[in-house]
């Protein structure tokens, strides 16, 4: 398959990711349904957009034809089958629960068409996990964007062991077809690239902080004005949603066993205590 031969992107999840990612695609011209189970998650997906695609206008970003156009190119659909037994390229991204995603690409492995490209969102879960329940492993990949995927112009694209090149260089030209620099990891590798090299920062900041050395605001500063990071340690994590990040280190943790990879006591809190950073008004900031 070729770029020119991508009619139509099915992206599985209206959260915070899928309905940016579902946006983003329909924006560039590619005609997007979106899935979800939950048809208030779907009114939801649908209100967000509407109130974004506004906000274009408003700030001179986008003219009302284009806002429009990509408005009839999205639609939203809570039934499996029929948002992507005509797909060309579905893009998954649930939350970041093995078993869940296995059963959705057991699922659609049976409903997509042979052509269908099968590529997940997944930030740490390699794509090999999962294509061991389909019959399409040359045809999976996955597709990893960044919060706000609006904005964020990187994509990481992982080829499993059995990726087809076919396969890794159509993804990588519907990312840059869609307004993103994707870069290519020819080998699965836990947490991928960005992930492993900001681990690094959020184990020292995570020991900073429970040692007392330290604020979360001071360390925030630091990596902002002294590494020159646009965004500390802390907020990005209120930004990535700290049930996020919690959950992938959950998922390795429970993989390796290890007591170097167990999540971080601080985070545990605050997903006990629901505070889980900008979406819910309060993370290791208030937002109001």
């Amino acid at each position: 398959m070729r770029l020119e031969d991508v009619k139509k992107v099915a992206v599985i999840g209206s959260g915070n990711m899928g309905r940016q990612i579902a946006l983003n695609t329909a924006k560039y011209g590619f005609v997007v349904v979106q899935y979800d189970i939950s048809e208030e998650a779907l009114n939801k997906a649908q209100e967000w957009a509407e109130k974004y695609l506004e906000g274009r206008i408003a700030k001179g970003r986008m003219t009302e034809g284009e806002v429009e156009a990509t408005k009839s190119r999205i639609s939203y659909e809570s039934d499996l089958t029929k948002a992507v037994c005509d797909a060309d390229v579905v893009i998954e991204a649930a939350v970041e629960n093995l078993e869940l995603k296995r059963n959705i690409f057991a699922q659609l492995d049976k409903i997509c068409p042979a052509r269908t490209i099968l590529a997940t969102n997944s930030s740490s879960i390699g794509s090999s996990k999962l294509a061991s329940v389909t019959g399409r492993a040359d045809r999976i990949a996955n597709m990893h964007y960044f919060n706000p995927a609006m904005v964020m112009e990187l994509v990481e694209v992982v080829m499993n062991p059995d990726t087809s090149e076919e396969t890794a260089e159509l993804i990588m030209e519907l990312c840059r077809a869609t307004g993103k620099t994707p870069i290519l990891l020819k080998k699965e590798i836990h947490s991928f690239v960005v992930s492993r090299l900001m681990d690094g920062v959020f184990k020292e900041a995570f020991y900073l902080l429970d040692q007392g050395i330290a604020t979360v605001e001071e360390i925030d500063i630091a990596a902002e004005k002294g590494l020159g990071h646009p965004m500390g340690p802390f907020r990005l994590l209120d930004q990535i949603g700290i049930d996020v990040s919690y959950n992938v280190r959950a998922e390795h943790f429970k993989e390796t066993g290890l007591e170097a990879d167990r999540p971080s006591h601080l985070l545990e809190e605050k997903v006990k205590e629901g505070k889980l950073g900008r979406k819910t008004g309060e993370g290791f900031y208030r937002y109001h």
